[in-house]
């Protein structure tokens, strides 16, 4: 998953929404901060505004919708042959799930094995799954953060990269502690990347490892 010879990371981008940290990476290699070119962006929502911004950017962005079906496994199984036939095409060095919101099947993760990031918006392992501020601020919780992390077909799970914390402040919504959060996580993102196009980090046998050392916790932001 390193740069050889120089070369700079492929990458596709698999959004749901609006795409804010598929903007901020792509504006990180755009400025030279991230040895890497966005690829292609695709969603599996036909109108996702991410689509647009990334049109907006000159980046080749394309719907590769979800049909549901009564067979909901069927359903997956056309999906996920769709978006893998879209990969292929663009042989990318890294998938990068950017607000992407499928949990996506062993058989596809094995496909792209140690060469699918996710970043999620808590502090994993703890509250995994949707609705993070809103459990958070329940919870009476005085941190908060976001976790990048390499993708397994586990929700949410795989091995922890990088992490950053924020604090949760009095009169808190989910609304202002998740654009604290966005905010970090458009900071972390990047920077895993960039960790790995240098060559620094990178995944074997599911283990990541940091300047050829195991990580065995997430690495925090400073």
């Amino acid at each position: 998953m390193s740069s050889p010879a120089g070369r700079r990371l492929r990458l596709a981008v698999l959004i749901s929404g609006r795409g804010s940290n598929m903007l901020a990476i792509a504006r990180a290699c755009a400025e030279g901060r991230v040895a890497a070119d966005v690829v292609i962006v695709l969603s599996d929502v036909a109108d996702a505004a991410g689509l647009e911004a990334a049109r907006g950017l000159g980046l080749r962005a394309e719907a590769v919708p979800y049909v549901p079906q009564t067979d909901r496994r069927a359903a997956r199984e056309a999906f996920e042959s769709a978006l893998a036939s879209r990969l292929d095409a663009v042989k990318p060095d890294l998938v990068v799930l950017a607000g992407f919101m499928r949990v996506l099947s062993s058989d596809f993760v094995e496909r792209f094995p140690g060469c699918i990031l996710n970043i999620h918006p808590s502090l994993l392992p703890a509250y995994k799954g949707l609705h993070t501020h809103e459990r958070v601020l329940a919870a009476g919780e005085r941190e908060h953060g976001a976790s990048v992390h390499f993708v397994t077909a586990a929700l949410d799970d795989g091995p922890l990269l990088l992490q950053a914390r924020v604090p949760v402040l009095p009169g808190d919504t989910p609304e202002s502690l998740s654009a604290r959060v966005q905010r970090q996580e458009h900071i972390i993102y990047p920077q895993v990347i960039q960790w790995i196009a240098e060559g620094r980090l990178g995944c074997k046998d599911g283990q990541a490892l940091f300047d050829g050392q195991p990580l065995r916790e997430a690495r925090q932001a400073s």
